[in-house]
């Protein structure tokens, strides 16, 4: 199975690619994953269970990233397996470019499918693994773009303390002639 596709994502490439190798991120866009451990900044393992037609199956498999090229692009390939419904093994080049409103993701998909799985055809294999793609890049645009957006109060969040700061050092420095007037003695009375 061949698929590929481009994506425009509403965030900087840098904010793209750290999303892109972030396990927690992935396992929450990943339709069916169950856990991604991360073993290596190249090497991470999955679990995903994922209902292809009537056969639903778990599938545990490696996941390895080669040719790096941070932020620009990289290749990521991997096999599951799925006990008795199969398996799975593929790869995918992805690349990233500033574009208009973000980075635009380019992915090409390349997959093949054994065992029950295969049986199933290719047409409901295409069409299933369409629907994931459309769902993960959905869940990822949403959850990548949340994350510009928090980043921008935390970046403003610092004005205000420091406007709050000054402001306190003005009052202080205003209060400090009247605390020193405070605090000398009253003159002697002359008799």
């Amino acid at each position: 199975m061949k698929m590929s596709g481009e994506e425009i994502i509403a965030a900087a490439r840098e904010t793209v690619w750290k999303a892109l190798n972030d396990p927690q991120i992935l396992k929450q866009c990943i339709p069916g994953c169950e856990s991604i451990v991360k073993h290596s900044d190249t090497r991470m393992e999955a679990r995903v269970v994922a209902k292809v037609g009537p056969v639903k199956a778990g599938f545990t498999g490696i996941v390895n990233l080669s040719d790096l090229n941070p932020p620009n692009s990289y290749r990521i390939s991997g096999e599951g397996k799925g006990g008795l419904a199969g398996f799975a093994s593929g790869g995918a080049n992805v690349s990233l470019e500033a574009a208009d409103g973000g980075t635009r993701l380019s992915y090409d998909v390349d997959a093949q499918v054994g065992g029950k799985l295969a049986m199933l055809g290719s047409r409901l294999i295409d069409s299933t693994a369409r629907s994931m793609a459309t769902q993960f890049f959905e869940k990822f645009a949403a959850i990548v773009g949340a994350m510009k957006e928090e980043a921008a109060p935390k970046a403003a969040a610092p004005k205000p303390k420091a406007a709050k700061k000054a402001a306190k050092k003005v009052a202080k420095k205003a209060a400090k002639p009247a605390k020193k007037a405070a605090k000398k003695k009253p003159a002697k009375k002359k008799r």
